[in-house]
């Protein structure tokens, strides 16, 4: 552990903390003196990330907890905030490029009935669980000049990507507002920044069943993730090949962008 980076933030809030890509960010901010609240959907997951994160030294709140719960949400950050300044937020917590019904994870409060349900709670979560997590903590950190905004995005947020519609246009949503918010909070001393990833190994990633390039383990990827957050980095987008490839689709003409779809290997 003493070859660890050393961070500033000493208050974190990370949702979706017990699984993935989550709890490997919050283990690699884990260490004495910094308190860590994660939530979670799954009781087990949430209990054994909990120890992981206190074998660390870390004091840990973790939360059985929806994000698309508001009141909920708003409650327990706001109570978290006031036992320790919050300078951290992570907004972690989302769903996968499922659109079909039974394709929706199990965790969703409850089984849509049709194609269109499917896509609302993937907007729900991916987007206004986002909103629920950033929104009770901007009044505080405006007042304190302080805090740090993580949005988690993804590479198919670039562009609209027919295989997976709802995942794709909900990604777009949280790229939009992480831009907006990186603007309007940058005079109150608040920074942000968007994570748009590309294969990283989840619960998400290992239910896929297509060819991933360029596939990393999570623990890495959090380590590259954090050490730009600490810089303020804007934009946070990774392996650069997938990067790259996922901005030139962002900027072809649609006739064009729908042509080379047809070679897509993930709509097979």
């Amino acid at each position: 552990m003493g070859n660890r980076p050393q961070y500033k933030w000493r208050s974190v809030v990370i949702t979706g903390g017990s699984s993935g890509i989550g709890r490997a960010l919050a283990l690699e901010l884990a260490r004495p003196g910094v308190s860590i609240a994660i939530t979670g959907r799954d009781a087990s997951r949430l209990a054994e990330a909990r120890e992981a994160l206190e074998a660390r030294g870390a004091r840990v709140e973790a939360a059985l907890m929806d994000v698309c719960d508001r009141e909920a949400m708003a409650a327990w950050l706001r109570d978290l905030d006031g036992k320790a300044p919050v300078d951290l937020v992570i907004a972690n917590a989302g769903v996968s490029s499922a659109t079909l019904p039974s394709d929706l994870p199990s965790a969703s409060p409850t089984p849509p009935t049709s194609d269109l349900q499917a896509l609302t709670q993937i907007f729900d979560i991916n987007v206004m669980g986002v909103l629920n997590t950033l929104q009770p903590l901007l009044e505080p950190m405006r007042h304190r000049q302080n805090g740090q905004l993580v949005l988690m995005g993804s590479l198919a947020g670039f562009r609209g990507m027919p295989y997976a519609p709802g995942y794709s246009a909900s990604k777009v949503a949280v790229h939009a507002l992480a831009e907006a918010l990186r603007g309007r909070l940058a005079p109150d001393q608040i920074g942000v920044s968007l994570i748009a990833p590309g294969f990283i190994r989840s619960r998400i990633t290992d239910a896929n069943q297509f060819w991933m390039p360029w596939f990393m383990e999570a623990e890495p990827a959090a380590c590259l993730m954090l050490r730009r957050v600490s810089r303020n980095a804007a934009l946070i987008s990774f392996p650069w090949p997938m990067m790259l490839g996922s901005r030139l689709l962002g900027i072809l003409p649609p006739w064009l962008y729908l042509w080379l779809q047809r070679f897509n290997p993930v709509d097979k």
